[in-house]
């Protein structure tokens, strides 16, 4: 990983942090309370400054009503997580949504693959 995909992958972390707060009805401030820091360093995280350590996750997670997995994988670049955030993308949808979609999917891929042949 190169240091701009650290950097985005930071952020993106920052950016599913704030989100879940926001989700949660939590203002930084009452975050930092329980997590014992101040709003601040909350803020550094949620922003992309500060790398919250995998132990501040898992807390943060906690706080949440998430899990850990889903604050990080939104940023990675790995096929794996990629594959993991689209599957928590169609929790919830019928099979005949998620058909849909993985045919568009394909067509989308195959649009690619073909754009790369010219």
């Amino acid at each position: 990983m190169d240091n701009f995909q650290k950097t985005v992958f930071v952020k993106t972390i920052g950016e599913a942090l704030s989100a879940r707060r926001v989700s949660m009805g939590l203002s930084q401030e009452r975050v930092a309370e329980i997590l014992g820091i101040s709003r601040e360093a909350v803020s550094r995280m949620e922003t992309g400054v500060a790398v919250p350590s995998i132990v501040r996750i898992a807390e943060l997670a906690e706080i949440f009503e998430c899990s850990i997995e889903e604050l990080i994988t939104k940023g990675s670049s790995r096929q794996i997580d990629q594959g993991r955030q689209l599957a928590m993308m169609f929790d919830g949808l019928s099979q005949e949504h998620r058909a849909v979609i993985l045919e568009a999917i394909g067509c989308l891929i195959n649009g690619l693959s073909l754009n790369k042949l010219k």
